[in-house]
């Protein structure tokens, strides 16, 4: 069991490993070396000033493991002075949270004596991988051992060496007790009650709380939709001329539950201190690369890329490749529709119950190809963002969700052709509960039943292990075994994928959910069964991830109004075309559509004064945010004057 990290390695309390590096079993030794010796020089040097350690010093325990795996740590004072150098923010003995700095340290609220269990062990690990990911060449042309891994000055170290196979992985290490207690209190025991946020920011950080907390609101803003739309099941069904109602209450809520969820997410932020920090100075990415030169801003030496070089690289790549993809998915819809026509031609030649089956056969199989065209598009999009080469994190993650429009496309197309084109309200339905439930059941097999599968093979692999050794298994499980087990976990890959199963969950509920009203509660039982799949994955299926500071959702917050803004234009259409409105306008098409279309915008009106009326920060939270900037600006002053008078 790892210790309670204590920023420290230099003072006596000994050294806390919290990071694994682990290089290719046959990696040359001067790289190794070279490597090692970078990650504990001082920053004057280059290095990154920290502490490493081989995990087997010799030879390895059995002839399996790696000799190539070290432990980095760093002294306390190291990470004190990495969490001022990116502008950690932690609560101030008056409340409010502020940026950390050394000189003000003993005016933070947790901050006792020597400043142990100041940093809670996500932030350190943090700390420690902006330090190996800074770590980058100057003057060497190559990897040492490696001559044809070229180095150039600006080139990330750590990079290079994943490019070319040398450098196998860098993760950090859970803390076993934490996460025994983590897991219990957020999915072991079935309660009603919330999730532990708060516990899961503190180890596992901003990013992923903010995603299991919009997890959590979705489901609860989800709940009115289903208690709606289960007595519009059982007593509208078939009365498709009734649903305009349905679809009118669908507007309000995608509208509202959006808008409330910024001041919920801006609360949280606020109480996590990363809402002020989100204006900070971005760092470039590890991924970056370009000419070592100086930065124009800060007047500190980094990688330089021409804009225009990736504007070109966007538009003469990627956004064609995007058209292709999307003419593909439209391919696809319209062999679809040919084997539907075919199934139902064969059904209204003769009725069985097998040829009753036969009709949704189509659509299970549209359904799979659906979801295994967007897991090769999602390759394909990272790999043409990375090689867009953006220099910031912000930037990156925007672009990838420009790639959005085809997963949006994808999986919606079909619906919309069967709503307008077709204007087939039975097919449309019988089409919706087909990809919903389908997609449903395929992410449970892939978030939930496989993950349980994998987790307890792994752990029988582990136990045939401790039987092989003839001592009698320890209370605790040691170091050694400790990485060994969590070396062969899977990769978490980040919140995206996650984001985007909501994205569509989202959008299958607000575009079309009035002629399918079931919808809202079958999307319950999956976020219901989704909370606790992920939450058993991300304490024991995938490595523990580096934590992210994040004071919103992101992109997906556009992403997911954008959707609502949609929905508002499809409902309206919808509500246009049912028989209850047309006959309102017995004689005249043309009235009909200006009238839809004038509610349409009217509505689209309302949203956007709602999105100004309504503040996206609580006024108790803004009034501390303008205090905090009002004492930063006082104390300018102070200085100013200070030395002034000392002149």
């Amino acid at each position: 069991m790892l210790k309670q990290p204590s920023a420290g390695g230099d003072d006596g309390s000994g050294f806390t490993p919290l990071v694994v590096v682990e290089l290719a079993p046959d990696a040359k030794e001067e790289a190794v070396v070279w490597l090692t010796r970078k990650i504990s020089d001082s920053e004057q040097s280059g290095g990154a000033g920290l502490s490493v350690q081989q995990l087997w010093s010799g030879t390895a325990e059995t002839e399996k493991d790696n000799p190539n795996v070290f432990l980095v740590g760093g002294s306390r004072q190291r990470l004190l002075s990495g969490a001022e150098d990116l502008g950690l923010f932690k609560e101030f003995n008056d409340g409010s949270m502020r940026a950390f700095t050394c000189a003000n340290r003993d005016n933070f609220k947790d901050f006792k004596g020597d400043g142990d269990g100041f940093l809670s062990m996500a932030e350190c690990q943090y700390i420690v991988k902006h330090e190996l990911d800074s770590l980058r060449a100057k003057s060497e042309t190559h990897i040492p051992g490696y001559e044809k891994a070229k180095l150039y000055p600006g080139k990330s170290i750590i990079r290079r060496m994943q490019s070319k196979g040398i450098l196998v992985q860098v993760f950090p290490l859970h803390e076993t007790e934490e996460l025994k207690r983590l897991s219990f209190t957020w999915y072991k025991k079935v309660k009603l009650s919330l999730q532990p946020l708060d516990e899961i920011r503190h180890y596992y950080g901003e990013g992923l709380a903010l995603y299991f907390g919009f997890l959590e609101y979705f489901t609860f803003a989800l709940v009115p939709m289903a208690l709606v739309g289960v007595p519009y099941y059982l007593f509208d069904w078939e009365s498709y001329d009734k649903y305009v109602l349905f679809a009118g209450f669908n507007l309000v809520w995608c509208t509202v539950i959006l808008e409330a969820w910024k001041r919920s997410s801006a609360t949280m932020a606020y109480r996590w201190g990363t809402l002020s920090r989100k204006k900070a100075f971005e760092e470039p990415r590890p991924g970056f690369r370009g000419v070592l030169g100086l930065n124009p801003v800060t007047g500190r030496e980094e990688p330089l890329y021409p804009n225009t070089k990736r504007l070109l690289r966007v538009y003469l790549v990627s956004v064609p490749f995007v058209v292709l993809c999307l003419y593909l998915s439209l391919y696809v819809m319209m062999v679809y529709f040919l084997m539907e026509g075919w199934a139902l031609s064969l059904h209204d030649a003769e009725p069985t119950f097998w040829t009753t089956v036969l009709t949704f056969v189509p659509s299970v199989i549209y359904a799979v190809v659906i979801e295994v065209m967007n897991l090769i598009y999602r390759y394909a999009a990272e790999f043409l963002t990375g090689w867009e080469n953006h220099r910031l994190e912000s930037s990156y993650q925007n672009h990838l969700s420009i790639y959005l429009h085809f997963n949006f496309f994808n999986c919606f197309a079909s619906l919309f052709y069967i709503a307008f084109v077709m204007q087939d309200m039975v097919m449309l339905r019988q089409s919706l509960a087909t990809l919903l439930i389908t997609s449903q059941i395929l992410n449970q097999v892939m978030e939930a039943f496989l993950p349980y599968w994998l987790q307890r093979r792994r752990n029988k692999k582990m136990m045939r292990r401790a039987r092989k050794r003839a001592s009698p298994p320890p209370a605790e499980m040691p170091l050694a075994d400790q990485v060994r087990l969590e070396a062969d976990m899977s990769t978490y890959l980040g919140t995206f994928d996650d984001y985007l199963e909501l994205f569509l969950l989202f959008g299958y509920v607000s575009l079309f959910s009035c002629v399918y009203p079931l919808a809202a509660v079958l999307v319950v039982l999956n976020n219901v069964t989704e909370v606790y799949s992920d939450a058993f994955k991300m304490c024991h299926v995938f490595k523990r991830p580096f934590s992210e500071p994040a004071a919103n959702i992101g992109v997906w917050q556009l992403a997911f109004e954008a959707m609502s803004v949609i929905a508002v234009v499809t409902n309206c259409a919808l509500i246009g075309m049912s028989p209850q409105v047309k006959s309102y306008f017995p004689e005249s098409e043309t009235q009909l559509i200006l009238w839809t279309a004038a509610i349409e915008h009217g509505l689209l009106a309302l949203k956007l004064i709602l999105t100004f009326v309504i503040p996206d920060v609580p006024k108790h939270i803004q009034t501390k945010l303008a205090r905090l900037e009002f004492e930063s600006l006082e104390a300018l002053k102070k200085k100013v004057r200070a030395r002034s008078t000392n002149k």
